[in-house]
């Protein structure tokens, strides 16, 4: 990819990012309350507590799952990531896609040195 592209892109992808800061640290947020919910809910004994738990958890899905937002700023940060391991022309895939035994036989000569 030409550098003035990945250039641009990586501007780009670092707008959204920054844009979507505080609703990305709200998913981190709601999925941390996500977790917790359902940690507690499987250690709890009691019925009450299984119902308080799940109440949590569901609490904490419905704002995962309707921060949209920020599935687009985790996006935007995956390519940014992409660009970043792309910018020196090291590939993010296997070097040889035609055989794919070629990386398991590469190391194991390597293993047999």
């Amino acid at each position: 990819m030409n550098k003035f592209w990945m250039i641009t892109l990586g501007i780009i992808a670092g707008i959204i990012v920054l844009s979507n800061l505080g609703a990305i640290v709200g998913l981190a947020v709601s999925a941390l309350i996500l977790y917790a919910g359902i940690h507690y809910y499987l250690r709890s004994i009691s019925l009450a507590a299984k119902i308080w738990w799940g109440i949590v958890g569901a609490v904490g899905a419905i704002s995962a799952i309707s921060n949209v937002p920020a599935l687009l700023g985790v996006a935007a940060a995956a390519g940014l990531w992409m660009i970043y391991r792309n910018w020196n022309g090291r590939p993010v895939a296997f070097q040889d896609a035609k055989d794919p035994f070629t990386n398991f036989e590469n190391q194991w000569q390597k293993l047999n040195k």
